[in-house]
């Protein structure tokens, strides 16, 4: 055989090979690639809409976390501004408490006083007449000593 008959049959089976691998091979791995790359770019456009979502999320994160922070310093102000308050209106609560015991105790002590005072009267009263008696030593009349008494606690 010839070389050159040879390399003449070699290349039309090759161009043969190529014209039915072309027809018939090829556009099935043109739509495999094509496919491929599609889905190479479906994942790069999630990729970046992840990438998009993730700092939205970080940004409204952020955004929560810095409103909750300023909720909690309300709450923490308030809770200090009711504090105060409690703590005022028990100290108010308590000085009218004492206020209103130092009112009953002086109360108290002005009856028992005045108690103490009409007793004593009643007391000098009689020792007055039992001096009076004894100085004079006679019996006055049940009348005459309770007006004597009478006057006697009215000068007191």
């Amino acid at each position: 055989m010839d070389i050159n008959l040879t390399l003449v049959v070699q290349g039309l089976a090759f161009f043969f090979t190529t014209l039915l691998v072309m027809k018939f091979g090829w556009p099935h791995i043109i739509g495999a690639i094509d496919e491929r790359q599609k889905k190479i770019a479906d994942g790069l456009a999630a990729a970046e809409a992840g990438q998009r979502e993730l700092a939205d999320a970080k940004v409204k994160e952020a955004d929560l976390l810095k409103d909750a922070r300023v909720k909690a310093g309300e709450i923490h102000d308030r809770a200090n501004s009711q504090y105060n308050q409690i703590v005022d209106q028990a100290k108010t609560d308590a000085a009218a408490e004492g206020a209103r015991q130092i009112a009953m105790a002086e109360a108290e002590i002005a009856n028992l006083s005045h108690k103490a005072k009409d007793h004593l009267r009643g007391q000098v009263s009689a020792l007055a007449v039992a001096a009076a008696e004894k100085l004079i030593r006679k019996e006055i009349d049940p009348a005459v000593h309770k007006q004597l008494l009478d006057e006697l606690i009215a000068e007191l």
